[in-house]
């Protein structure tokens, strides 16, 4: 139903539209640093696996995964235990949400994850605001964190 393709330089133009769509631009914030690192994906942010998602040949969404210790990011102590891969996605195509595109792109980042030897863990942090994207890591198997506000799942 689903098909994740590496992004290119040539799916820029849409991917910056979906960026500045309203249903996405309200969580996916500072438009600029995901252009900037979608632009040097094959640079400076080499270490980030870009995909456009495609329905029927179609590009409707974007997403992307990382490990953990390749980011400056800390995950509230995730980061440090090794093995932690995070998750970026989103439909930008409005047609084609609230039709489970979500779940099957979630279900191949996680299996893409898993063939990584070192894979131990999934963790994400999406605002609580966003009760869908929060209900969908839910649904597939994410379970929260409270402490830290962090959703996890465990790959081992």
């Amino acid at each position: 139903m689903i098909r994740l393709r590496k992004m290119e330089q040539t799916d820029l133009p849409v991917f910056k539209k979906w960026l500045y769509t309203p249903h996405v631009a309200r969580w996916y914030h500072d438009p600029l640093d995901w252009i900037k690192e979608a632009t040097a994906q094959d640079g400076e942010f080499c270490w980030i696996h870009h995909f456009i998602v495609e329905h029927e040949g179609q590009p409707v969404g974007f997403c992307q995964y990382y490990a953990c210790q390749d980011s400056d990011e800390p995950w509230e102590g995730y980061t440090a235990l090794g093995g932690s891969y995070s998750i970026d996605y989103m439909i930008g195509v409005p047609d084609f949400l609230r039709k489970g595109l979500g779940k099957l792109i979630v279900a191949e980042l996680t299996d893409r994850i898993a063939l990584h030897p070192d894979a131990k863990r999934i963790v994400v942090q999406p605002e609580p605001e966003n009760k869908a994207s929060c209900g969908l890591l839910l649904s597939c198997g994410f379970v929260l964190d409270t402490e830290k506000e962090i959703y996890v799942k465990r790959l081992t």
